[in-house]
């Protein structure tokens, strides 16, 4: 694992993987599938891996925090840099982070959440646990004014946010006055695009983010690399023809569950055997995961 300071610069140089994290049969998490999946994914090009939602941490055992970060601190290789999350709720965000500070890792990113929530009290949960850290942490904005501009701006003058994951979903995206506002008080470079290929054109090209995070990335990472190099030649072309090749799978995902199909799609693709999901999620119908099995296929 790459063990530097962050550095903004290493944003712009791989799409952000988000992989599953693979379970054995007992639901133990397994440290040769993950293996399987983190060389498949750099044999590829990626040199940058985040372990949040599409690895379940939201339901993952305080008991096993340590024992992941350590594999996934070995696992990795020296050039990739490993970003694992916290959260959602505050007091195990507090002990996870006592956690992390026995690591290398050069942030965290902590999940967000709607609930029992507020502005304020958001603004000053990442800032004592980045104080506590000793290290800024990841902020992701998936929710439309979750956190307001002026708080973010706040977070940023005290060191507190390392990047942003942007995901707020929109029907148009060329139309997002929240993401205009926080462009205006924290810098695009360090601003990553978070919800896969699709926006990612827009959100690059017009919006002057400098990079995007994919599950998808995890089927075909060679693939997702030349469209992260294809936009920032402004080569839109190809970079569009890219981001249709990923549909199938991507339209499968936002109907059925981004996260179970992603998870069933890398064992359907004989990437790595993810294993069972851990409640409070369950597995796909066999109906779903044969047309995840069509749509993988024709990737592979």
């Amino acid at each position: 694992m790459l063990t530097h300071p962050f550095d903004p610069d290493h944003l712009a140089q791989s799409v952000f993987a988000v992989p599953p994290l693979a379970r054995d049969a007992e639901g133990e998490v397994c440290a040769d599938e993950n293996a399987k999946l983190i060389r498949y994914l750099e044999d590829g090009g990626i040199r940058s891996l985040l372990y949040g939602g599409n690895a379940v941490f939201y339901h993952m055992r305080l008991s096993e925090y340590a024992k992941t970060l350590s594999m996934l601190a070995e696992t990795a290789g020296e050039e990739t840099t490993v970003v694992p999350s916290i959260g959602p709720a505050y007091g195990l965000a507090v002990d996870q982070v006592d956690i992390l500070r026995e690591y290398s890792f050069a942030t965290a990113m902590l999940l967000p959440s709607r609930d029992i929530v507020d502005q304020q009290g958001i603004a000053r949960g990442v800032r004592q646990l980045a104080d506590r850290f000793g290290k800024p942490l990841v902020l992701y904005l998936k929710f439309d004014r979750w956190l307001d501009a002026k708080l973010v701006q706040s977070l940023h003058q005290d060191g507190a946010i390392s990047w942003i994951k942007y995901a707020v979903v929109r029907d148009d995206t060329t139309q997002d006055d929240y993401l205009n506002e926080i462009r205006d008080v924290f810098p695009a470079t360090r601003m990553v695009s978070g919800i896969g290929e699709q926006p990612a054109i827009i959100h690059l090209r017009d919006f002057g983010i400098t990079g995007f995070t994919s599950g998808c990335v995890c089927i075909a990472p060679k693939r997702s690399m030349e469209m992260l190099h294809a936009i920032q030649a402004g080569d839109y072309e190809t970079a569009e023809s890219i981001r249709k090749w990923f549909l199938p799978l991507e339209d499968l995902r936002n109907t059925y569950s981004p996260i179970r199909v992603l998870h069933h799609a890398v064992s359907e693709a004989g990437i790595a055997t993810t294993g069972p999901l851990l409640p409070m999620l369950s597995d796909l119908d066999e109906s779903i995961v044969t047309k995840i099995r069509d749509a993988v296929q024709s990737m592979m």
